[in-house]
């Protein structure tokens, strides 16, 4: 039990590191809180809550493993390597793939309750 509590504990200190140190992580963040909000507020069915859920978990783990991968790819080649460098743009080149999916995903849920909320409003 003891091993259990403690690797919960690192795996939080891992999200407080992500979080102080990355820009992108808390920008998905703030977007992730802003769809949660959006979802309250225009009342998404539960299939809706489960492709936005997947959607932000998508991004949120990619940017971990992107933050991951570049942290462990400058401990092992702190100078400029050309490999290292395809590394981190194949892992960022990820977190782009995932951010498309939580936007497309979003855009497809949110976007006909916003038409039809403005035009019915209008």
């Amino acid at each position: 039990m003891k091993r259990l509590i403690r690797s919960f504990g690192f795996a939080f200190k891992g999200l407080r590191y992500a979080t102080a140190t990355q820009p992108n992580f808390r920008i998905h963040l703030v977007l992730a809180v802003i769809a949660v909000i959006l979802g309250f507020l225009l009342q998404i069915s539960f299939a809706e809550w489960q492709w936005i859920m997947l959607a932000i978990a998508f991004v949120l783990i990619m940017e971990l493993l992107n933050t991951a991968v570049e942290t462990l790819t400058d401990l092992v080649s702190p100078g400029y390597n050309e490999k290292a460098g395809l590394v981190k743009d194949a892992c960022a080149g990820a977190v782009v793939i995932a951010a498309l999916f939580a936007l497309i995903t979003g855009i497809v849920i949110f976007l006909p309750k916003l038409i039809l909320l403005v035009t019915h409003a209008a």
